[in-house]
């Protein structure tokens, strides 16, 4: 339960950590300073320069009611001209010299005449005062309302005063930091929605190369930023961003490669020396019996076991005939390692394996007349393109195990040598009739040193590794191979490349 409100309270702050939301705080706290800012410099400030404006207002009234009665001004009704100064600038004028000449406000009248006669009534302060002109800022005692009193006498003698109330500049300060304030309000939620919306079109950017980013790190190069005509820093980063993507794949993959090469090193030093061990293991394994053979009648030989001279010449054609094996059986070792751990090159060549074939079967001619066995072959001219040693090599095994293993059915006793196109491959079969090979057993008779028949003796029996080097040769040319049970016998075959047309 403490875990779950943990990350609940991880993944609120996660939430609120943003720049959308770090952007819209900063905007609302900076209108925020800026309308506490005016406010401050508004109460402060305003009055201040109102009083300065009022002041150049009443010296302004006070030349032209001087221009006037000196006869220089343009106005020759002066009354009006006062009701509209009075009226538009919220003055109480007051021109006397023994009696009123002219008074907008006898309340004016009455709290100025009881200046005169000497009732301290009015509290100055003076803001500017010259010979003829003085501008006081006064506080009336009875009404408590503070006034903007110019008195100044005129050049004809009369005495001037003008009197503008304070309340007025008092009020628009008070309304003026109350519609600032206002306006800060709407400001900040006007604002606050402009900067969500606006945001958005940054951090959309943002948030997509943080997720290709992050993909970099979990080495995954499949996404790239969307680049655009822009040239903000945001396009620039993304286009950088590609770029180091497209580095860092190009560099991985060399090193994977450059992994995978170093991984076939290794692995082909390990089938090196798998095929060193098994060699070894296959020699020590087939070469026991032959050298204990020739061991044997050697010492026959040495310790003069037989003196006669068709029994020396038997020990002796016995050595001969296991050293023969011998060297055969390593020769035919060396290939198969060669030809199963991929060391082999193969010599590529186009030749008529009807000529091969014929050649084979001449050279055993005589060992199938002995056994009375019956050949059928096409000698047809087909070209096949392979390497044509190997072929030999392993078309010879198949029937060298076909005169092995044929016998009589039905009063046949033959090896029938066949072909089968198909389409730019050509599989070479030979049948001999005789026993079917076990179910259990025809996979396992490409094993080396496999044989069915383990009551054969040495000399028909074979090395058993002639099945093997067959399955070899095919795999390393990517050829099919096999065996078959027939009705009355049974058929090998392996497929080989033609000349394509």
């Amino acid at each position: 339960m403490k875990s779950s409100n943990k990350d609940r309270i991880i993944k609120i702050k996660n939430k609120f950590d943003t720049i959308r939301v770090k952007l819209f705080t900063t905007l609302c706290v900076t209108i925020a300073i800026i309308i506490l800012f005016l406010v401050i410099t508004n109460s402060i400030v305003l009055e201040r320069y109102y009083i300065y404006s009022k002041q150049e207002e009443l010296m302004s009234a006070y030349n032209l009611i001087n221009d006037y009665y000196n006869g220089n001004a343009a106005n020759s009704d002066m009354e009006i001209e006062l009701e509209r100064m009075e009226l538009s600038n919220n003055f109480d004028i007051l021109i006397k010299i023994n009696n009123t000449i002219y008074a907008s406000n006898r309340d004016f009248i009455s709290s100025l005449s009881d200046e005169l006669v000497g009732k301290d009534r009015i509290n100055e302060n003076i803001l500017y005062n010259s010979d003829n002109v003085t501008i006081k800022r006064v506080i009336d005692n009875k009404t408590g309302l503070t006034f903007i009193l110019l008195s100044a006498t005129l050049d004809n003698g009369y005495e001037l005063y003008i009197r503008l109330a304070m309340v007025s500049i008092q009020e628009s300060v008070q309304i003026a930091n109350k519609f600032l304030i206002l306006i800060g309000f709407i400001a900040i939620i006007i604002s606050g929605i402009v900067v969500l919306v606006i945001s958005k079109k940054f951090t959309s950017p943002i948030e997509e190369l943080q997720d290709i980013t992050k993909r970099i790190s979990e080495l995954d190069f499949s996404r790239r930023y969307q680049e655009n005509d822009s040239k903000d820093e945001i396009n620039n980063l993304g286009k950088n961003i590609n770029n180091m993507t497209n580095t860092l794949e190009k560099t991985i993959n060399q090193l994977r490669n450059s992994n995978i090469e170093l991984e076939k090193d290794i692995e082909e030093k390990s089938k090196t020396d798998e095929m060193r061990k098994q060699f070894i293991s296959d020699v020590s394994h087939e070469l026991k019996t032959p050298i204990a053979l020739i061991q044997g009648y050697a010492e026959g030989l040495v310790e003069n076991v037989t003196e006669d001279e068709e029994s020396r010449k038997f020990y002796a054609e016995v050595i001969l005939d296991e050293s023969n094996k011998m060297d055969s059986l390593v020769k035919k070792l060396l290939e198969l390692m060669k030809l199963e751990y991929g060391k082999m090159t193969f010599n590529l060549t186009k030749f008529n394996i009807s000529e091969l074939i014929s050649e084979v079967i001449r050279k055993s001619k005589k060992l199938l007349e002995e056994k009375n066995i019956e050949i059928k072959f096409s000698n047809e001219p087909i070209y096949v393109i392979a390497d044509e040693f190997y072929i030999e090599q392993a078309f010879n095994n198949y029937f060298t195990n076909a005169m092995k293993n044929v016998s009589e059915v039905e009063g046949r006793k033959e090896i029938i040598i066949s072909y089968e196109v198909n389409q730019d491959k050509l599989r070479v079969k030979v049948f001999n009739t005789g026993e079917n090979i076990a179910e259990e057993n025809l996979n396992r008779i490409w094993n080396r040193f496999y044989k069915v028949d383990t009551s054969r003796n040495r000399e028909s029996g074979g090395t058993g590794i002639g099945l093997s080097l067959v399955r070899a040769i095919m795999v390393s040319t990517n050829n099919k191979y096999g065996v078959e049970n027939k009705a009355d016998g049974v058929e090998f075959y392996f497929e080989l490349n033609m000349e394509r047309k």
